[in-house]
């Protein structure tokens, strides 16, 4: 789908499992069976839609179906990531595997076959199912003949012969599918572009016994028995720097003594903070979880089995056939990724609902060592989550808080030391997993940011800011002039500023950078101080912030600027379609907003 947005254009997929963490060590022989059949590989597939490329091409696409049937209790168990007695972890298949792949299988091909039989078959069928139906003859049902319309079958390795028996089609679903198609592929062509609009977004906002103030934090940290008395004196140390607050939140599992980070926990981070956002999101919009067409979720960290993608589909009992897209390993950028990956998909996708879903997940991924490097993420970083809900209905314009107007994706991924300045590894001891954050990574993202902004300048910049960068862009570069280069007035082309709140020496950077003022950098400096670094959702706690000021004025543009490692810097520049009155609005802020902004200490 992506491709119908980007022309001339080669992507490569990669395929792959990786066995080397997920080897099971227990006893539980539900989950022996992955030991036994899973192994090592991998594929790589590169794709064009490039004309020139036909000609050396070995094949063309012509459909692809995809079937979800996490709404169901059964279907979404069936192969789980779990612990044994919160010791071992692994995949457990359930023995209701070869059932439900029955029924999935079964959905897909009702779908599929109308697209690839052969009319004869077709009316085969139809014929059979008529003489069966309606003279209540008892015959065998026609299963059409797929070898007719496929010389090949590639088929996931797995035992098959029950599936195909348990094949059946539904000439009522097939009808219905197929007018859906011509008519989606018609008004599709007819339409484009769509715009992309915000209809509304929510943040989770913790419990407050959930709260954790720096004492609270220190105590625990010394409770662990693990840190040694320098290292204490480290963490307490960013703490005071950091530009967090007494109010953040931490999972409970890490608020107890001693702490109890386990699978079980953090599937239950994951649900409260989540499942928080989307049903506050929900009630808001009056939009039901049937509705949704598109979900895209992000989390860095945490990424079980089933994903927490298909968590939601089976919470909210989504449709079988939503997009769903799981994103993981992308860190704090990762909520303008799902942005702009739902603003794609709806460009092809019309009159759909888009449910984005940002957080990152805390239990499992505290660092329990002494690599300083590591310690940093602890001290920083905190729970939290967002869910936004975009629509590309023209009916949605009028009651849509924003509309999507740019966004801008710059990966330094090639560059090796971008490449490494936030690296998941062992540490030194080979004990502990943490994330590295390496002495480098400011330099890096100052780089990053320039990358993006030269991208971004030229569409939203007026006129005289472009010409009096271009001047002096050809007064340093060709007559080779010892000035310093120009920055150009983004004040002049947003009235907001949403930085990932990442931490103070981020923040002070980009302030600085950009030559932003104390207001333009309040949204983003208090919600590090309340909330801390919830990663890719700290723009939407921004955002609120500036709702629950009053601040949003109709025809109001807002920048979002997030950073992640890889290393990569994105942007996403919204338009507001109405002011924003705070008193209609409900967000983590407005309990609590007469009392910001605070004096935050500076050291």
């Amino acid at each position: 789908m992506l491709y119908q947005m980007n022309p001339n254009t080669n992507a490569p997929a990669v395929s792959s499992k990786n066995r080397t963490l997920n080897w099971y060590y227990g006893n539980n022989r539900s989950v022996f069976v992955s030991n036994c059949t899973f192994r090592m590989g991998g594929a790589a597939v590169l794709l064009s839609n490039r004309p020139s490329d036909r000609c050396r091409s070995k094949y063309q696409l012509i459909h692809t179906v995809r079937t979800h049937k996490g709404v169901d209790d059964r279907s979404y168990g069936c192969v789980f990531l779990e612990e044994e007695e919160k010791e071992e972890v692994g995949v457990a298949m359930s023995k209701d595997v070869m059932a439900v792949a029955g029924e999935a299988l079964l959905t897909n091909i009702r779908t599929h076959k109308p697209l690839v039989l052969p009319m004869s078959e077709e009316l085969l069928f139809f014929a059979t199912l008529v003489v069966r139906k309606i003279f209540k003859m008892k015959i065998k049902p026609y299963i059409p003949d797929f070898k007719l319309a496929f010389e090949h079958f590639c088929i996931q390795s797995c035992d098959l012969v029950q599936l195909w028996d348990r094949l059946k089609f539904n000439l009522v679903t097939v009808t219905l599918c197929s007018a859906l198609v011509v008519f989606l592929g018609t008004l599709n062509f007819m339409t484009r572009p769509r715009n992309v609009y915000l209809v509304d977004f929510s943040c989770y906002k913790p419990k407050p016994d959930v709260m954790c103030p720096e004492e609270l934090f220190m105590e625990r940290s010394k409770q662990a028995g693990i840190f040694t008395e320098e290292n204490l004196a480290f963490q307490k140390k960013i703490l005071e720097r950091s530009g967090l607050g007494q109010k953040t939140y931490l999972p409970e599992s890490l608020l107890r003594v001693p702490a109890e980070p386990s699978m079980a926990e953090a599937r239950k981070e994951a649900e409260m903070v989540m499942f928080g956002a989307i049903d506050e999101l929900l009630a808001k919009t009056g939009v039901k979880a049937k509705d949704i067409g598109i979900l895209v979720v992000n989390c860095s960290l945490f990424n079980p089995t089933p994903s927490l993608s298909s968590m939601i589909v089976n919470h909210y009992k989504l449709g079988e056939n939503v997009m769903s897209y799981n994103l993981g390993g992308m860190g704090c950028s990762a909520g303008l990724i799902s942005i702009d990956l739902a603003e794609q998909l709806l460009q092809v996708n019309p009159n759909s609902y888009a449910l984005v879903v940002s957080t990152e997940n805390i239990t499992l991924n505290w660092y329990f060592g002494n690599n300083r490097s590591m310690l940093v993420s602890n001290c920083i970083f905190r729970m939290g989550g967002a869910a936004v809900l975009l629509s590309n209905r023209s009916s949605d314009q009028r009651c849509s808080k924003y509309q999507l107007i740019h966004t801008v994706r710059t990966h330094k991924g090639a560059d090796e030391r971008s490449y490494g300045c936030v690296f998941q590894e062992e540490d030194d001891d080979k004990k502990d997993v943490g994330v590295a954050l390496s002495k480098d990574l400011m330099a890096v993202a100052g780089e990053a940011l320039k990358t993006n902004i030269t991208t971004l300048g030229p569409l939203v910049l007026p006129m005289s800011e472009q010409l009096q960068f271009f001047v002096t862009l050809v007064a340093r570069k060709t007559l080779k002039m010892k000035i310093k280069p120009y920055m150009p007035d983004f004040k002049l082309a947003f009235e907001h500023f949403c930085i990932h709140a990442g931490g103070r020496a981020v923040l002070d950077e980009i302030e600085k950078n950009l030559e932003l003022s104390q207001w333009h950098m309040e949204p983003s400096r208090m919600t590090l101080y309340r909330f801390g670094n919830t990663s890719s959702s700290s723009l939407w706690y921004e955002l609120a912030y500036s709702e629950a000021k009053g601040r949003i004025k109709k025809g109001d543009k807002a920048w979002q600027i997030a950073f992640g490692s890889g290393f990569k810097c994105n942007s996403a520049v919204w338009r507001a379609l109405r002011t924003i009155n705070p008193a209609k609005e409900k967000n983590p802020w407005m309990d609590e907003i007469h009392e910001f902004p605070v004096e935050v200490p500076k050291f």
